[in-house]
């Protein structure tokens, strides 16, 4: 049993992209120590479930709506990560924050990508096209993306890896966008994914 694989939980909330570049890790042998076994989305229409589902990955939907609430949403998230034996979850787009409560129960368990070289351009309001608005406003010539550990504070918990991606002339948030995705994020999300559930599988020893 000590050398079974991790088991990965993807928790994401919209198109899923950074989801198929972990199931492409997978399947091509990158991620190898763990095995991706739930897909949650807090929205219903995300097309990351359909991803999932392709891949033949369990994919569920939890919003808040159907759990009254916040507080109803996590004890729900909680539950069916437990009765999994999830050893790490991964947050590919997922646009919730999550209390100190959850993040807790999982503690060192729960991972993140943010599309910026943390500590520039992260925290509070910082997602999506919003953090590349900002890099290009700011003028700066390098950024690319960091996954880290996730604490009780926004894009504050430790670093595990980061990778730089140039600034071109004339980008558009969208263009830095995608170069950021193909360039950075695939890259390094699937490599730490990888790298952490080495070291749970590890411990087990």
């Amino acid at each position: 049993m000590s050398n079974a694989k991790a088991k990965i939980a993807v928790l994401v909330s919209g198109g899923g992209t950074n989801l198929q570049a972990l199931l492409d890790a997978q399947k091509s042998g990158i991620i190898n120590s763990g095995s991706i076994e739930l897909v949650i989305s807090n929205f219903k229409n995300a097309y990351a479930l359909t991803r999932a589902e392709n891949a033949g990955v369990e994919a569920l939907c939890i919003t808040r709506k159907s759990c009254g609430g916040a507080e109803g949403f996590e004890k729900r998230l909680i539950e069916e990560l437990d009765n999994r034996g999830i050893d790490l979850i991964v947050l590919a787009g997922f646009m919730s924050i999550l209390s100190e409560n959850f993040i807790k129960h999982f503690e060192r368990r729960i991972i993140n990508i943010h599309p910026s070289l943390i500590p520039s351009f992260c925290g509070k309001g910082f997602y999506g096209l919003h953090v590349h608005e900002a890099a290009l406003e700011k003028g700066v010539k390098v950024t690319g993306a960091t996954v880290h550990f996730v604490n009780e504070v926004p894009d504050g918990g430790e670093i595990i890896m980061q990778k730089a991606v140039e600034v071109q002339e004339g980008d558009t948030p969208e263009v830095l966008q995608k170069r950021v995705m193909e360039q950075a994020e695939w890259i390094i999300l699937p490599a730490s994914t990888e790298k952490i559930c080495a070291e749970i599988v590890a411990s087990r020893g």
